[in-house]
């Protein structure tokens, strides 16, 4: 472990969560499941697994003074600041070049800031065995069994065991598909070797840069100016004149669907959830009596059930008369209202206000 570092990928908007999420204080900066956000949830789930030192935030520029006020134990130099989002791709290679310089034999666990894990016991456990994993040069992922035919995920089709023996399940991953269609989901979850691509990552640095230099050369290219330039005065320069033409590409779609050793860590007891939308909140939360979830303000109900109730304030009384599986979210200068089955639908809702320039309302 004396190689190992942690890499929170921090710069999401949340779309999915608006308008409580939004661009000054997307999900990740929100206690949404309790007193701490999930972006604090991810750190603390590494207490007594790594020292604060060796975990670095990938964020957006504008989020990074919450973040740094959210966890003061984490030494400044460790936010990495990307001038523009441009996918998981890049920012995965910008963390990469930054810590294979820092410590040429560096492992990256790499975490999205905005997952829930129950079993924390189990996360360290298999990260542990990943870590192990990932020094005999391969690229790690974690899967998780469906419960769903989900298009929102991507799937790992598993393969055989590994040949080298560790203290938990390891298998070679056949392929990567990235978030199917309805038909191709539900096929897949019917077939025992298919998972949910979680999105967390375990690798060496150098082998994912070599990975980079094959399967995506013009961003390797890039990468490797902003290694030369790190550290230097011409860091920041440097860094913006080489980020700004990147593609936009998530690791997925740019390196794991093509990558030839990748291997897969079955782990569906850690009580994963991706917060990715509001009906992602009733596989977390629990329900009252009636199986409606209040946050925040006064709600009075009426023969309602199977509903959130997102408030506005403890001055402010929001009242269900009979409904069921609303999702009801009064915040700011917002009021949504939407059924449970079109949780996913509210990012469109958000894309539209962008086209239409409503910027108060982002």
């Amino acid at each position: 472990m004396d190689h190992t570092y942690a890499v929170i990928m921090a710069g999401g908007s949340g779309t999915r969560l608006w308008p409580v999420s939004r661009k000054k204080h997307p999900k990740q900066t929100l206690p949404l499941l309790g007193n701490r956000t999930l972006f604090q949830m991810t750190v603390d789930r590494l207490d007594g697994f790594l020292s604060k030192d060796r975990i670095f935030i990938v964020t957006a520029k504008e989020q990074a003074e919450v973040l740094r006020g959210q966890t003061p134990e984490i030494p400044q130099d460790n936010f990495i600041i990307e001038p523009d989002p441009r996918g998981t791709a890049s920012v995965i290679g910008l963390a990469a070049t930054v810590l294979a310089k820092k410590d040429p034999d560096a492992v990256m666990i790499v975490l999205p800031s905005d997952h829930y894990i129950r079993n924390v016991d189990l996360f360290r456990l298999v990260m542990r065995v990943a870590v192990d994993v990932a020094g005999k040069n391969y690229l790690v992922t974690l899967g998780i069994t469906p419960t769903s035919p989900a298009t929102g995920y991507g799937y790992i089709q598993r393969g055989e065991p590994l040949s080298e023996q560790f203290d938990y399940p390891a298998y070679h991953v056949k392929r990567f598909k990235e978030k199917p269609e309805q038909t191709g989901a539900l096929e897949m979850l019917r077939q025992i070797d298919h998972s949910w691509n979680s999105g967390m990552f375990i690798w060496r640095a150098d082998v994912i840069l070599k990975e980079f230099a094959r399967l995506m050369p013009r961003l390797k290219v890039a990468l490797d100016r902003i290694g030369v330039a790190w550290g230097t005065a011409e860091q920041e320069t440097v860094l913006r004149n080489e980020w700004m033409p990147i593609r936009s590409e998530t690791i997925d779609y740019g390196v794991m669907e093509f990558a030839e050793r990748v291997a897969v860590l079955p782990a569906s007891d850690l009580g994963w959830n991706d917060i990715g939308n509001w009906d992602s909140l009733f596989d977390v939360l629990i329900p009252n009596e009636t199986g409606n979830i209040v946050f925040r303000g006064k709600h009075k109900e009426f023969d309602t059930s199977g509903s959130l109730i997102y408030g506005n304030g403890d001055d402010r009384l929001v009242v269900t008369v009979g409904v069921q599986n609303l999702i009801v979210v009064d915040n700011g200068n917002v009021l949504l209202i939407c059924h449970k089955n079109h949780a996913q639908k509210v990012r469109d809702v958000v894309n539209q206000l962008i086209k239409q320039k409503e910027d108060r309302y982002l």
